[in-house]
């Protein structure tokens, strides 16, 4: 087999080292268009982790680049002037001069033949060779010359950043954010090697244009960075390698393959520096590739199928945490506002692949700091009491935790009318714990219903048995239930989630226009001013009603595309008069909606708004859009903003994954400032600590994690050891069988994490 290898950086060679170690007999010819010691950047950073797979595929390989690297296990961030250490963590620093230099020795003693100087503009050289892989960086000319092939993407990020040396040690890596008159600043830096140290300074494109820093002017640049971070650097000078300011490409492919030519390193996938990741791409990349190579020496398309089907699910996980990671920094000057500890916090949970419990098992000391500071702010007297299980109060309403059962629609209800399935559902969960419970969409009218098992208040028996369910939350237990008001809008008239098609009668669909949700659904009516007023006194008396049916709180329903939301969107609003057009105009009839609601429903009782805070669509809903929505809303009177995402329209294509919606959550609670509500794939009370303890939101709605665990609040309590007051007293004795098993399962959970923790490389 004859491999030709275009690029000769650390993916590259690593894969013909791997690969010819394993087929001796195969020619691999590796073509650098640089010299062997010329190298861009400074230090690259390791996870012992990553070390650890190093150490599995090739030993050499990895007693080399381990005798060269500083390791370091803690890791400091520091805000003018305020530090603080976290332990554990586990890394190591090379110089990637070096780290080139020592795979480029393993390629001569496995026998691979290097070329440098070799810049390589026409692949039709090597049409003889059975794999060209382009390994030629993110610049890549073959991934551009078959750009529509590979399916190619590439987003420039916001925040500008530079890449620069320094001759000050460092013991541990380093965040330095420093406070600026124009922004904060960050650098990322860490000791690579004796006497020298990495050093990228980052900062958002405001900031940088304001301090009229110049692209390629590196002396302009490291007169303003080290005045700014004297400090810091104690009198060492900052050295340029190249050293231009630049945007971060994501870069993503489609194909990673085409004919026999496939993609390696930045070439296929980017990684944001932040999780110290692209290295370990290319190199983890490489070890896939090559041993699909190995498994299929006589097929190509087979290795490449194997090494797509096997590599690319872990790439986008590490390419998605990267970009949560680098949504931090981008939002930076957002979260400064925070307290330090808790600026620490979000810091080391960004990429939400780290959480609280992870932190507390490597540094107690730390997790102490940030619950100490968080419970102090929040006047608990217990300051090493769980987050989730501190009281938050809106207006009169005193909820007794953080966990809320999310609306989830039962679709079990006859003519609007809840029964003894609602009973026991809401009641259960009350008895369960929860600080609140959120109803499912219950509809203004009959005409307002999602199916015709959904549930109404528009009738004295619906209102009779809605009181039925919360004389028994109100006397039997501490938990408080809100009522979530809305109208199903072009999405009613439809079957159960469970039944095949809708048998039920239709009824006429309204919404902002004239657009069917998908080509199943029906066309809806465009609301007209009329439409308009009637909706407007159906939410109004069902505002009313809830009241009566003694609700401690109201929510209304302005997401997912149901009615309201349907306003709010430019995918689903096209109106040409008052009601479309700008978000000002798209706001005006949810907005009287809820201020109609508001005037008639008690002061001493909130209301909260849901809104969705993406369409997971193409010219959907923008960002200020949805913090114009969430401050109109608060200006309105509303005390809290449960914020979801999508399901606005058929073709959305959201991007999961757990705790998935709380940047959204994030943005509108620390932008508008006004307490949140989050959810989405969020299943234990580590995540929800987690989530408070950052600040991405106030309240953590549940919703699946509690269909079939009704005391999942009972049982979280006890894995914290936390004495709840509210357990019914026929129910206490349980407490002596659940909280010595909860406290002997986290012993055990907590000694496997730590049993798992992956070797230190550190050099004795």
């Amino acid at each position: 087999m004859k491999i030709a290898v275009i690029g000769g950086g650390p993916g590259g060679l690593y894969f013909s080292i791997l690969t010819k170690k394993a087929m001796p007999h195969c020619q691999i010819d590796v073509y650098e268009r640089n010299k062997p010691d010329d190298s861009f950047g400074f230090g690259v950073v390791f996870s012992d982790e990553t070390l650890g797979e190093f150490l599995k595929h090739d030993m050499q390989s990895y007693e080399l680049i381990r005798s060269k690297f500083a390791y370091w296990d803690d890791i400091i961030i520091a805000r003018d002037g305020e530090e603080v250490s976290i332990a554990g963590n586990g890394f190591c620093g090379c110089s990637r001069k070096t780290l080139l230099q020592l795979l480029q020795q393993r390629c001569k003693e496995e026998g691979v033949n290097l070329h440098f100087e070799q810049n390589v503009d026409d692949i039709s050289l090597f049409e003889n060779a059975d794999i060209v892989i382009a390994s030629d960086g993110i610049a890549s000319g073959i991934r551009t010359k078959y750009e529509k092939e590979f399916g190619t993407k590439i987003v420039m990020k916001q925040n500008r950043f530079v890449w620069l040396g320094s001759t000050k040690p460092l013991d541990t890596f380093t965040y330095f954010f420093r406070n600026t008159e124009h922004g904060l600043i960050v650098a990322h830096s860490y000791q690579y090697e004796e006497g020298m140290s990495t050093w990228i300074f980052e900062c958002s494109d405001e900031t940088w244009q304001k301090f009229n820093f110049e692209v390629i002017n590196e002396a302009d640049t490291i007169a303003k960075i080290s005045e700014i971070f004297k400090d810091e650097l104690d009198g060492h000078p900052l050295i340029s390698n190249k050293s231009h300011w630049r945007q971060f490409p994501h870069v993503t492919n489609e194909n990673w393959y085409h004919k026999n030519i496939v993609l390696l390193g930045d070439a296929k996938a980017t990684a944001h520096y932040s999780i110290g990741s692209g290295t370990k791409l290319a190199m983890d990349s490489a070890i896939g590739l090559s041993d699909a190579v190995i498994a299929n020496p006589t097929d190509v398309q087979a290795a490449f199928q194997q090494y797509d089907k096997t590599r690319r699910n872990t790439v986008e996980m590490i390419q998605y945490a990267a970009l949560v990671s680098l949504d931090w920094f981008e939002n930076m000057n957002r979260h400064n506002q925070h307290p330090f500890y808790q600026f620490a916090f979000g810091c080391m949970t960004r990429a939400k692949k780290v959480t609280f419990e992870n932190l507390r098992l490597r540094d107690k000391s730390f997790t102490d700091k940030v619950l100490n500071e968080f419970n102090g702010k929040n006047n608990v007297n217990d300051k090493n009491q769980s987050a989730a299980f501190t009281p938050f109060k809106l207006r009169n309403l005193e909820l007794q935790n953080r966990i809320v059962m999310a609306p989830m629609g039962q679709y079990a209800a006859e003519k609007g009318l809840v029964n003894d399935w609602h009973f026991q559902h809401y009641t259960s969960r009350a008895v369960g714990g929860l600080g609140l419970i959120l109803t499912e969409m219950t509809a203004i009218s009959e005409t307002g219903r999602i199916t015709e098992g959904c549930a109404g208040i528009y009738n004295e028996n619906q209102i009779s048995e809605w009181k039925r369910i919360n004389y028994f939350i109100h006397n039997y237990t501490q938990t408080k239930i809100g009522i979530q008001l809305g109208h199903s809008g072009r999405k009613g008239a439809t079957k159960k989630p469970w039944e095949d098609s809708f048998n039920g009668t239709n009824w006429e669909l309204l919404s902002a226009s004239a657009i069917p949700f998908n080509e199943n659904s029906k066309t809806p009516k465009e609301m007209t001013l009329s439409d308009m007023d009637l909706i407007t006194s159906q939410f109004v008396q069902a505002t009313k009603n809830a009241n009566t049916a003694n609700f401690d709180m109201i929510e209304l329903q302005a997401h997912h595309g149901f009615l309201l939301a349907s306003f709010l969107s430019p995918l689903t609003n096209t109106r040409t008069d008052e009601f479309g057009g700008s978000i000002e105009n798209r706001l005006k009839f949810p907005l009287r909606v809820f201020i109609e609601m508001r005037n008639v429903f008690p002061k001493e009782k909130p209301m909260s708004v849901r809104i969705s805070a993406t369409d997971w669509a193409e010219n959907g809903i923008s960002e200020q859009d949805v913090i114009t929505i969430a401050t109109a809303f608060k200006n309105a009177g509303a005390d809290i903003i449960n914020v979801s995402t999508g399901n606005t329209v058929a073709g959305q294509k959201p991007q999961t994954g757990r705790m998935w919606q709380t940047p959204f959550s994030d943005t509108v609670r620390n932008t508008v400032h006004i307490p949140t509500i989050t959810a989405g794939y969020i299943q234990d009370i580590d995540q929800i600590n987690t989530i408070i303890l950052n600040g991405r939101a106030d309240l953590v709605a549940l919703g699946r994690p509690l269909l079939l665990d009704a005391n999942f609040v009972r049982n979280a309590q006890a894995y914290e050891q936390f004495q709840a007051t509210d357990i019914p007293n026929p129910y206490k004795m349980g407490i002596s069988h659940l909280y010595p098993l909860k406290a002997s399962e986290r012993k055990q959970v907590e000694g496997m994490k730590k049993a798992l923790k992956p070797k230190s490389n550190k050099k004795n």
